[in-house]
């Protein structure tokens, strides 16, 4: 129980797949700009990343490993997440249109999401278990939704203050987010 409390705590502040990885950061800042698009995004990324962290797996443990095809490791973990990302767009848009509006472009973009299959490849290649696969797939998730809700609430509030002309929009935002970064290394030595 111990270690997987580890792993959740690393995946989630010492190892923020989109803080300290530098993963993923399109979706971050494209769908920022409001809390509710942000926390949509995040819900979407945490159930493609978890399904595509447990598919990947097992392609790659019960398929690829046994019939020695490992080097179509990319290929194939690229359709399992493009799949998935087609179910979470089609519920989307006939379930939630509002959000499935508003976050616009960015929800496909997840299928070429560097966080997502990223992901899937630090499972594979630090040897994780199942379980520990999942968990991981989990906490890097919900790292991802933690970094981008925080950045969310500072952009609404950005968007009330004066900021000088040359640092509006992209700019503050970018600036933003590696103050939030510096906010994540400081995890770096706990793990």
């Amino acid at each position: 129980m111990g270690d997987y409390i580890v792993l959740i705590i690393s995946c989630i502040f010492v190892n923020n797949i989109l803080l300290a990885q530098f993963l993923g950061n399109c979706p971050f800042l494209g769908t920022s700009k409001k809390m509710e698009t942000a926390v949509g995004m995040a819900m979407a990324v945490i159930f493609v990343l978890v399904m595509a962290g447990a598919i990947t797996w097992l392609i790659y443990t019960y398929i690829l490993v046994p019939f020695d095809l490992v080097y179509l490791r990319t290929i194939f973990f690229i359709l399992v997440i493009a799949s998935l990302v087609q179910f979470v767009e089609m519920f989307l848009k006939k379930s939630i249109p509002a959000l499935y509006a508003g976050l616009g472009i960015f929800l496909p973009l997840i299928t070429t999401n560097c966080a997502v299959f990223g992901v899937c490849i630090i499972n594979i290649d630090k040897e994780l278990s199942f379980m520990q696969s999942m968990v991981a797939s989990f906490a890097y998730a919900a790292g991802f939704g933690l970094a981008l809700i925080l950045f969310a609430g500072v952009r609404e509030r950005i968007l009330l203050a004066r900021v000088p002309r040359p640092l509006q929009d992209t700019s503050i935002g970018l600036i933003t987010a590696g103050m939030i970064s510096l906010i994540f290394f400081a995890f770096k030595g706990m793990v």
